[in-house]
C-alpha cells in the first residue's frame, strides 16, 4: 500500500468520526489504568458495567487499596480472569502509592514496570491519558492492518513498528482509536461488513464481502 492511499484512509476515518475516543469510561489517569487492565481479553460493555459500580465507592490507589484483593473481586467478578486482575491492581495500587505519590506515570518504562501492565496497556494510557502519538495494537487492529495491506505484520511488534512509520503524523494520536472502531464495528473478524466501509475501495483485501 502506497503513502497517498494510506493518507486518504485515514482522512476518511477522520471525517467519519473527527473526535474518537475509547470506549472505556473514566474521568481520570488512574479509573483508565485501571478499567484498560481490566479491559484484557473482555469487552469494553463489561468493564464498564463493573467501573460504574466501582468507581464511585473506590477510583484512587489508596481507596483500591483499602478494599483489599477479596473486596475489588466483588465488584469485577462477572470480568474474565478476574481473580488475576484484582490481585494486579491491588499490586499495583501498592506500587503507584509506595513509588509515584499514588500518580500514574508518564513514562513507558515506568507503566510496564506495573503488575497487569504490558506494552498495549501503556501506549493506550500515553495516548489517551496523556495525549501521546502512540498506537496501541490490540487483535482489532493488527487485523485491521494485515486484511487491508495498511501495515501487515506476523505479530503486534512488527504492525506497531509499520503503523509508527506508516501513519501520517497528523493522524498518529487518532489511528488508534479509529482503527479499534473500525475493527470492532464493521471490518469483523469473521465476516467483514465491506458493503457497509467507508474505507473499502481503498482496501486490499481479496475476500471482500458484499
Amino acid at each position: 500500500m502506497n503513502a497517498a492511499k494510506r493518507r486518504e484512509i485515514f482522512l476518511r476515518l477522520q471525517a467519519a468520526n473527527p473526535h474518537p475516543t475509547t470506549e472505556l469510561e473514566y474521568s481520570t489517569p488512574f479509573e483508565l489504568l485501571v478499567a484498560v487492565v481490566l479491559s484484557a481479553q473482555a469487552t469494553d460493555k463489561s468493564v464498564n458495567l463493573a467501573t460504574r459500580e466501582l468507581f464511585p465507592v473506590a477510583n484512587t490507589p489508596q481507596s483500591i487499596l483499602d478494599l483489599g484483593e477479596a473486596g475489588l473481586r466483588e465488584y469485577v467478578q462477572r470480568i474474565g480472569l478476574y481473580q488475576t486482575k484484582s490481585r494486579h491492581i491491588i499490586q499495583m495500587c501498592r506500587i503507584l502509592l509506595e513509588q509515584h505519590d499514588g500518580r500514574v506515570p508518564q513514562t513507558r518504562e515506568a507503566l510496564e514496570a506495573l503488575p497487569g501492565v504490558g506494552r498495549k496497556t501503556a501506549n493506550v494510557i500515553l495516548n489517551t491519558a496523556f495525549g501521546e502519538p502512540t498506537i496501541a495494537v490490540d487483535t482489532h487492529i493488527f487485523r485491521i492492518s494485515n486484511r487491508t495491506g495498511l501495515a501487515p505484520g506476523k505479530d503486534v511488534a512488527e504492525v506497531e513498528k509499520k503503523l509508527m512509520k506508516f501513519v501520517p503524523d497528523e493522524f498518529k494520536h487518532d489511528a488508534h482509536h479509529w482503527l479499534i472502531l473500525h475493527g470492532r464495528y464493521v471490518c469483523v473478524a469473521r465476516k467483514p461488513k465491506c458493503g457497509e466501509c467507508i474505507i473499502e475501495s481503498l482496501c486490499e483485501y481479496k475476500d471482500k464481502v458484499f
